[in-house]
């Protein structure tokens, strides 16, 4: 693009809407030019604006907070919107975003499930947009980059899925997994995780010095998982760390016969090593946690026991699992180097 791209953030003083914020400022080749708010009675009739609302950015963007305006986004000549926002709200805004002409990159759940039934069991709502649906893009970005380029309306991958689904999915193409067994993912995140408004489960004196699992057989994300793997025998649990941000995932897996050590070593290399953004551990070290915080890298290690193969991968819940493979994303779509921003 010869001039540089205009974007706006809405939802920008929540964790992954501050933090895409935070990324987007150093980024530049972009320009951030709107920030606006789908919570209007939270907004004055002189408006507030990002380092008022946050002190973190205090001497780095004092753009103003704005109700969200569709014409005004238009008269900006704003070229991608990024959408912070819960998945009803961004089930609502996004038709007509779309109808703006806008590239929209959303980072709730809400056109992330194919199948428009799943909505009401996992979401809570009916979903009313099977068109806009369709044309929603999984944002994945290293096994759906072709995709993602042609994109209007990308829906951000979760946290978890992207945990793992970014070890899993070659190694299931590649059919060195047994199809047959159950997968097993024992996953953990940080207290970020939950989003920013209060909830007695993530108080301070609930999290700390407790470790505990949380919507077992019935977390969102499931469903999101078995769809990209094209399996539904898997078994993801998920679980609450006395920490701020940060997810570790360790995967469980039977091998299929006779796939070894080298076999698994070549696949991941072959679908990552070139990779800016996936970090492949050599057999015998595995990835923690401060690794990768405050970073948009997946760390992917790995360990055989018999005839089972055992993962463990770990990404910041706010970086590569939220606001970093957005801006990623955002880099592919725009046609901009696909680091920027996040090195």
């Amino acid at each position: 693009m010869s001039k540089k791209p205009k974007i706006a953030v809405i939802g920008s003083t929540g964790y992954s809407g501050a933090e895409i914020v935070r990324l987007l400022l150093k980024h530049g080749q972009i320009d951030l030019n709107t920030l606006m708010t789908l919570n209007e009675e939270r907004i004055s009739s002189e408006s507030i604006s990002i380092n008022q609302a946050l002190p973190y950015f205090v001497k780095q963007c004092n753009l103003p907070i704005e109700p969200l305006n569709f014409s005004l986004l238009k008269e900006r000549g704003v070229d991608l919107v990024f959408l912070a926002t819960p998945n009803e709200s961004s089930h609502r805004v996004i038709p007509e975003l779309l109808k703006h002409d806008l590239k929209v990159i959303d980072l709730s759940g809400a056109f992330r499930l194919k199948d428009i039934n799943q909505y009401s069991k996992w979401y809570g709502f009916k979903h009313l947009f099977p068109s806009e649906l369709k044309r929603s893009i999984y944002g994945l970005t290293e096994v759906n980059r072709l995709e993602i380029k042609d994109a209007q309306l990308l829906a951000n991958p979760g946290c978890y899925p992207t945990s793992i689904l970014l070890p899993l999915i070659p190694l299931h193409q590649a059919k060195l997994i047994d199809f047959h067994s159950t997968i097993i993912c024992d996953s953990k995140s940080g207290v970020s995780g939950a989003g920013k408004s209060p909830a007695t489960a993530t108080h301070f004196s609930e999290v700390t010095e407790n470790f505990n699992a949380y919507k077992v057989n019935r977390h969102q994300h499931s469903p999101e998982i078995w769809q990209e793997l094209g399996n539904s025998d898997v078994i993801f649990t998920s679980h609450l760390l006395p920490l701020n941000r940060g997810i570790l995932s360790t995967i469980y897996v039977k091998l299929s016969d006779p796939v070894n050590a080298k076999d698994v070593s070549d696949c991941l290399n072959l679908n990552y090593s070139n990779e800016s953004m996936v970090r492949l551990f050599k057999r015998g070290t595995l990835p923690q946690i401060k690794y990768v915080a405050h970073t948009n890298f997946c760390d992917i290690g790995w360990e055989i026991a018999g005839t089972h193969l055992i993962i463990v991968s770990a990404i910041d819940n706010l970086g590569k699992g939220a606001a970093g493979q957005a801006v990623q994303n955002m880099n592919v779509m725009l046609g901009l180097e696909e680091t920027l921003g996040l090195l």
